[in-house]
C-alpha cells in the first residue's frame, strides 16, 4: 500500500497542473467580460448614432417637397455623412472585438476540452485504484499493519485525503463541463452577431455612397449659384457681426458690473456647479442636430472662404423652443435688425447665449431653471423652413466650444 503514496503525489501534481490551466482560463473569462462590456458600449453608441441619422432624415424630409439644393440641406447632409462614417467605424471596431472574442472562445474551448479529458482519465485511474483497495476491511488492515503510531497517523490522513480528492475531482469535472457548455454557446452567439454586423456594415456603406452622391449633386448645384451665395453670405455675416458686437458689448458690461460688486456665495456656488457639469448639460433644444461647429472652418460650398462661428448652430423642427441649459438669471433680452431676438443668461461667472429667436418668453432679471422654455426659434420660410438656434457659452468674455459642455 506504500506505493499508493506515489499515486497520490502524481494526482496532486496533475491537480496543480489543472488548477494552473483553470487560472489561465479564468483570466480569459475575465477578459471576455471586459470585451462584452466594450461591445455593449459600442452597441449603445451605434443606436444613438442611428437615431441622430434618422432625425436628420426627418428634417430633410420636412424642408419642403422640392428637391432643389440649399445650404441648409447641404449642412444637414454633411452632418449625416459624418454620423454615417462614425457608424461604419463603430461597426469596424465591433467586428474587431467580435473576432477577438471568437478567437478567445475557440482557444478556451480547446483548452477546456483537453483539460476535461485529462480530468476524466485521472478520475478513472483514481477509481480503479480505489476499487483495488476497496472496503473498510482493507483500510483497517492498512492502518493496523503500520509499524508505529506515526505511520498509522499518516496512513489515516492518506485515506481521508483520497476521499476528499475523489470528491473534488468529480466537482472539478462538472465545473469544467459547465464552463465548456457556456463558452460553446457564447461562441455560437458571437459568430451570429458577427454576421449581423457585417450585413449592417454593408448596408451602411451603401447608404453612405448614396449620400455622398447626393452631396456632390447639391454642391454642384449650389456652385452654379455662387454669386447669390456670396451675396447672401455677406448679408448674413453683417448680421452676425452686429449680433456679436452687441453680445460682446453687453457681456463686457456684465463683466465690469461683476468686478464692481462683491461676488456672493450663491453666485460662487452657481459658477462651481456650472463648471462641474461640463459635458453633462442638456441641449438647448428638445431635439436637434449641430449643422455648424465652433471656430473657423471652410464654407461648405465655397472652400476658399473661411467662416467663423463663436458658438454652434443647432438645426431643429419648426415650432421648437430654446431651453435654458442651467439655472441662472436673464441678464439681457435684445434684438438685432435682420438677426431676430437674443437672450443672455448668467450662471455665476458663466454666460449662455440663445439667438435667432422669433419670440421670447422671459424678461431681464427673471430667474430661470434648467430646461425652462426661453423663446420660440425663428423659422425661415424662404429657405426650406430652416429652423436654427445659434447658441454660445462663455466664461465672462472667454468664448467656449459649446459641444464640450453639452451631453453627447
Amino acid at each position: 500500500m506504500e506505493g499508493n503514496w506515489l499515486h497520490i503525489k502524481k494526482w496532486i501534481w496533475n491537480l496543480k497542473k489543472s488548477l494552473r490551466l483553470i487560472l489561465c482560463i479564468s483570466a480569459l473569462l475575465i477578459s471576455s467580460v471586459s470585451q462584452a462590456q466594450t461591445l455593449n458600449e459600442l452597441k449603445l453608441r451605434k443606436e444613438k448614432t442611428k437615431k441622430q441619422i434618422e432625425y436628420i432624415n426627418q428634417l430633410l424630409n420636412e424642408t419642403g417637397a422640392n428637391s432643389r439644393a440649399s445650404l441648409n440641406k447641404l449642412s444637414m447632409l454633411n452632418q449625416q455623412i459624418e454620423l454615417r462614417n462614425n457608424l461604419i467605424n463603430d461597426c469596424n471596431s465591433q467586428l474587431t472585438l467580435l473576432q477577438k472574442s471568437i478567437n478567445d472562445n475557440i482557444f478556451v474551448i480547446q483548452q477546456l476540452t483537453s483539460d476535461l479529458e485529462q480530468l476524466k482519465v485521472q478520475y478513472a485511474n483514481m477509481i480503479k485504484q480505489a476499487y483495488r483497495n476497496r472496503g473498510s476491511y482493507s483500510q483497517l488492515v492498512f492502518l493496523l499493519s503500520s509499524e508505529n503510531f506515526n505511520q498509522a497517523y499518516k496512513r489515516m490522513l492518506y485515506i481521508r485525503q483520497m476521499a476528499r480528492y475523489r470528491q473534488k475531482q468529480s466537482e472539478q469535472i462538472e465545473a469544467v463541463r459547465a464552463v465548456l457548455v457556456l463558452k460553446t454557446e457564447e461562441l455560437s452567439n458571437r459568430k451570429t452577431e458577427q454576421i449581423d454586423v457585417l450585413n449592417q456594415q454593408k448596408a451602411e456603406s451603401s447608404k453612405l455612397t448614396n449620400e455622398k452622391e447626393k452631396q456632390s449633386n447639391y454642391s454642384r448645384e449650389l456652385q452654379k449659384k455662387e454669386k447669390d451665395l456670396k451675396k447672401n453670405l455677406k448679408e448674413q455675416q453683417n448680421i452676425e457681426e452686429r449680433l456679436q458686437k452687441e453680445i460682446d458689448r453687453l457681456i463686457q458690461q456684465e463683466v465690469k458690473k461683476s468686478k464692481e460688486t462683491v461676488v456672493t456665495s450663491e453666485e460662487r456656488k452657481l459658477s462651481n456647479s456650472f463648471e462641474k457639469n461640463k459635458g453633462l448639460f442638456p441641449w438647448p433644444t428638445r431635439s436637434g442636430v449641430i449643422t455648424d461647429h465652433f471656430g473657423e472652418h471652410s464654407h461648405p460650398v465655397m472652400k476658399n472662404i473661411i467662416i467663423k462661428n463663436d458658438g454652434i448652430d443647432i438645426s431643429t423642427n419648426p415650432g421648437e423652443k430654446a431651453l435654458a441649459i442651467f439655472n441662472g438669471t436673464v441678464s439681457r433680452v435684445f434684438a438685432i435688425p435682420g438677426g431676430n431676438m437674443a437672450i443672455i443668461l448668467r450662471h455665476g461667472e458663466y454666460i449662455s447665449v440663445y439667438s435667432n429667436l422669433k419670440e421670447v418668453f422671459v424678461k431681464q432679471g427673471d430667474k430661470v431653471t434648467t430646461k425652462q422654455e426661453l423663446g420660440l426659434i425663428f423659422t425661415d420660410r424662404m429657405e426650406d423652413d430652416k429652423t436654427t438656434l445659434k447658441f454660445q457659452i462663455r466664461r465672462e468674455s472667454q468664448k467656449e466650444d459649446p459641444e464640450e459642455w453639452l451631453s453627447r
